[in-house]
Order: structure tokens, then C-alpha cells, then sequence
């Protein structure tokens, strides 16, 4: 029996190798595995002697020879394959142990491993003959078998090269992802495409490429999926970080599908809201993706108590995001609200972590840094896959364009950006009122665009009277709008873009009302 080693990753290499020589393996080995063997006192033949060919090119061309590829491919079933060997002096392996350069953690074109996935490749392809070991985790099983029955069995090789195509997989998707955030530097981010332009299908490949290569990893396996009966996980895409990766959760219960996707859209709303109105502190309080209350102010605690105010039964069960640090005064104000499923913020003092633990053990506390910005959205769909660019306000506010007869005042124009804020991250249909830096009314998920205006002023109430309107879309006919004038609202932004523009505008000075268009739509679905 003869293996090959050649490894970057030496964990365990070793006793791995020293109980395969003891199991009767010839064991030969390249490079650096060499010389840690030799180190080790293992015995063991360098490739250099089996292919008569030193290492050059600082590494780059070690294992690339007939001798060892040979060795790997031949299929012994095939006499023609067999006569072969003999006439080339060529000895077959039996075993491939191979892990790649470490890429993920230093993207370089030095570590853009080439001998390695050809081996690991060539030796899953011929797993008929050939075991292949990707990871220092399959040394244990691997050996136990081994000395259990003397060599490995079809299955187990079967399912060794299953992983081992997994792993290249895995690899070779880093590496895209590394060119493609170089292209990205290169040429910038795409915000939008004509698909009519002359340029269109060059800008198309540069944001939706003709073959999208995605590799998942699993982070975390979630405590069910969006139902009890579903199982559920976290992945990120391989080669990249989430702000996930580095939460600390410091109490509570396993976080759910659910938890997960609502705390997402907590946290990402928290941090736009905190951008987008200077010098001030923003929450968010989210319940099924939506902000059942989102407030800016001067103080945290002053805006925790806003935004609760806007709809304390809705915010039962939901997630509260807090765009900085909750201390004890904050968290004694969050215990004597409703019950929340997560809290979310930058860090808690010790007292704010005892206190909230005290009122609900089972509540998830997260520790988090800022999220990361939004990248490429995928939405499976059965077999397919809808996938878009992630949906980014480009529009500033300075950039909005006021089509009324008057203007909006300082706190109108910071209730049009909080109202436009929420209402860009909140399920479609949707219309948000704000007044004095407080979502007030939400309507969210409806068909029926004068239906979401009714339903934000009924949980407005009386907040409506003075406030400040957004709706993710244009009105398509005067009765949205009117169902907003006539509960008070004062001040209206929306994307503009129907035909009926100029009778919407119309109306809008007939009632007294400001109004700015963004030019930018905002659905969610």
C-alpha cells in the first residue's frame, strides 16, 4: 500500500503518518510535509526521488508530474492502464492526503493553490481505487478502518471524495470571490443598469454574471426554521464575513430563523436611521421584519420611549435594536416595557445584562458590531434562484426634488427622512407616518396602497395630525393621499413616476401639503 501526503494544514500530521507506515503504507511526501515528517522521524520517500525532478519555481511546481499523477489516475480495472504502469515504472497510491493553502484567511495569488486541488481532484475522481483525505478531522476514521480491515472501503471512499469535491469547490469559490471584489474596486460598485444602454450587458455582468458561483458555508445551525416543525441554519457566503459571525450572544435561549431574520432587519435599520438623522441616537423595534416603532432623539433612553410609544402591543415579542450601548438606565426602561424576544446593541453594562436577564432569562441579548453593507440578494424559488443587487437609498434627501407650492420645514424634512427610512425597509405596500422623529403609523404587506395609508393612520391616532408621510411607491390614483391629508398628515414623500403625477401634485397643493419625490421605488417583498 502506498500514500501520498502533502499538506498544508499539519495538525496531527505526524501520528497520522507514523501509524499509516506502522499499518505497512510507503509513505511519500512533498515539500514542507517532507521535511515535518523528517523532523518526526517518520519514514517516508520525497516526491523529488520518485519524479527526478526538483521543486521549482518557489513551490509552484512540486507534484505536477506523470510520475504522481500517474500513480493517482490510473485505473487498475483497465489492463491497458495497468500495462502502462509497468512500462512507465510507475507505482499506484492508494491513498491521497491533501488539504490546500489557507486562501480564506490571506487572499494572495501566492496561495491560489494549483498542485494541491489537481491531486485532491484526480484522486476523488479515481476513488474506485483511491482514498482521498481533505481534513486533519478524517484521520481518525480513516485509520480506524484502515487497521480494522486493511485498506478502505468502496463507501467510505465514495463518500471521502464526495467532501474532497466539496472542498475544491469550496476553494475555487473563495478565490472568485476574491476577483470579484477586486473588479468591484476596479470599476465600482454598479448601482443600477439601463438594460438599454449600449453598455447594458457588460454592466449586467459585472452585478448578475452569466454563472453565479455560490458556495455556502454553514455558520450556525438555528433552533428551528420559521416554523417549529422546520429545521433551519445560518450560512454566509464562502470568503466572506457577516456581522453575525462576530455577535456574542450573552444570555437567552438558541436564536431561531425568525430571530435571525428579524434581528437583521433591526440592526441594518438602526444603523440607517442613526446615518441619516446627524447627532442623534436611533432605535428600532421590529416585529415579522417590520418597525412596529423606529425613533430618533437626542438620547437613547428618549428614543427606546418613543419608539415603544408608537405601538406597544405590536412590539410585544419583537426585537429591539439600539444604535450603541444600553446601560442601566436604558435596560430598566427596556424590563419595564414588553416582553422582547432579542435585544440588540453594541454593548451592555454588566448591570444592563442582570437586569434584562432577571425580567425574561429566555430573551437573546446580542452584543454586535455595525452590519456589513448589502451585497447580492438570492431568493430560491423551488429550482431557481431570483437574485438582485442589494436595494441601497441613493437618493439622498438633498437630492430629493419638492414638486409642491411650499417647502418642508427643518422637522418635516428630518420626519420625511425617517418616515422614507422606515417605509424603504418595511414589506410593500407600505406607508410610514412620522412626527417629531417617531414612526408612528405603519402599514405594511398590503395589496391595496389607500388600504397600507389607512392602516399607518389608524396606529398613528392622533400622532397623525403634523406628521410626515412615505410611501415606498407612487400614488397611483388621489386617494392615498387624500386618506393621509384628511387624518392630518402635513408633509409627503414618495418616488413619483405614475402617469397621474401632475393630478397627484395637484392635489397635494389643493390640500395644503408639501411633497418631495425621490425618484427611487422601494418595494419589499
Amino acid at each position: 500500500m502506498r500514500a501520498l501526503l502533502s499538506v498544508w494544514d499539519k495538525t496531527g500530521l505526524v501520528d497520522f503518518a507514523r501509524a499509516l507506515s506502522d499499518a505497512g503504507y510507503e509513505l511519500v511526501a512533498s515539500g514542507g510535509t517532507a521535511r515535518c515528517l523528517a523532523e518526526g522521524g517518520v519514514e517516508h520517500v520525497d516526491v523529488e526521488t520518485v519524479t527526478g525532478s526538483p521543486e521549482m519555481f518557489d513551490g509552484r511546481v512540486k507534484t505536477l508530474h506523470p510520475r504522481i499523477h500517474g500513480a493517482i489516475l490510473a485505473d487498475r480495472d483497465r489492463p491497458e492502464h495497468v500495462a502502462s504502469l509497468a512500462e512507465h515504472e510507475i507505482t499506484p497510491f492508494d491513498l491521497v492526503v491533501s488539504n490546500l493553502y489557507p486562501f480564506e484567511a490571506e487572499p494572495s495569488i501566492e496561495l491560489i493553490d494549483v498542485g494541491g486541488p489537481a491531486m485532491v481532484r484526480a484522486a476523488a475522481k479515481n476513488h474506485a481505487h483511491v482514498g482521498v483525505i481533505t481534513s486533519p478531522d478524517q484521520y481518525d476514521e480513516v485509520l480506524e478502518e484502515i487497521r480494522a480491515n486493511g485498506a478502505l472501503s468502496r463507501a467510505t471512499r465514495h463518500r471521502l471524495a464526495r467532501a474532497a469535491f466539496r472542498h475544491t469547490a469550496h476553494y475555487d469559490a473563495q478565490v472568485v470571490s476574491w476577483f470579484d471584489s477586486h473588479a468591484r474596486d476596479d470599476q465600482g460598485s454598479a448601482k443600477s443598469v439601463d438594460v438599454n444602454s449600449p453598455r447594458a450587458t457588460a454592466a449586467l455582468d459585472e452585478v448578475l454574471p452569466e454563472r453565479l458561483t455560490l458556495t455556502l458555508e454553514r455558520a450556525e445551525i438555528t433552533r428551528y426554521g420559521e416554523n417549529p416543525h422546520q429545521v433551519g441554519a445560518r450560512y454566509r457566503l464562502a470568503g466572506t464575513t457577516s456581522w453575525w459571525d462576530g455577535v456574542e450572544q450573552l444570555s437567552g435561549s438558541a436564536l431561531s430563523y425568525l430571530n435571525f431574520f428579524d434581528a437583521d432587519a433591526a440592526w441594518r435599520l438602526v444603523h440607517e436611521l442613526a446615518s441619516d438623522v446627524p447627532q442623534s441616537r436611533a432605535v428600532a423595534i421590529i416585529k415579522h421584519a417590520n418597525a412596529s416603532g423606529a425613533a430618533v432623539a437626542d438620547s437613547l433612553g428618549e428614543a427606546f420611549a418613543r419608539a415603544l410609544a408608537a405601538d406597544p402591543q405590536s412590539a410585544f415579542g419583537g426585537v429591539v435594536a439600539v444604535a450603541g450601548a444600553i446601560d442601566d438606565a436604558l435596560a430598566a426602561l427596556i424590563c419595564a416595557g414588553p416582553q422582547a424576544d432579542v435585544v440588540v446593541a453594541s454593548d451592555f453594562s454588566e448591570g444592563a445584562v442582570a437586569a434584562l436577564v432577571a425580567r425574561r432569562r429566555a430573551t437573546r441579548l446580542l452584543r454586535a458590531a455595525s452590519p456589513e453593507p448589502l451585497g447580492l440578494s438570492i431568493r430560491t424559488t423551488g429550482n431557481s434562484a431570483l437574485a438582485q443587487n442589494g436595494d441601497e437609498l441613493l437618493a439622498a434627501p438633498s437630492a430629493w426634488r419638492c414638486v409642491s407650492d411650499i417647502g418642508p420645514t427643518p422637522d418635516q424634512l428630518r420626519d420625511l427622512v425617517v418616515a422614507w427610512r422606515v417605509c424603504a425597509r418595511t414589506t410593500s405596500n407600505a406607508i410610514v407616518l412620522a412626527r417629531e422623529g417617531v414612526a408612528v403609523g405603519v402599514g405594511a404587506g398590503q395589496q391595496s396602497r389607500v388600504v397600507a395609508a389607512r392602516i399607518a393612520v389608524d396606529k398613528a391616532g392622533g400622532s397623525a395630525q403634523g406628521s410626515a408621510a412615505a410611501s415606498d411607491a407612487f400614488f397611483p390614483f388621489a386617494d392615498g393621499l387624500e386618506a393621509l391629508s384628511g387624518a392630518g398628515v402635513a408633509a409627503i414623500v414618495q418616488p413619483g413616476g405614475s402617469v397621474r403625477d401632475e393630478e397627484i401634485i395637484a392635489a397635494a397643493n389643493d390640500a395644503g401639503l408639501v411633497m418631495m419625490m425621490t425618484g427611487e421605488r422601494h418595494f419589499r417583498h
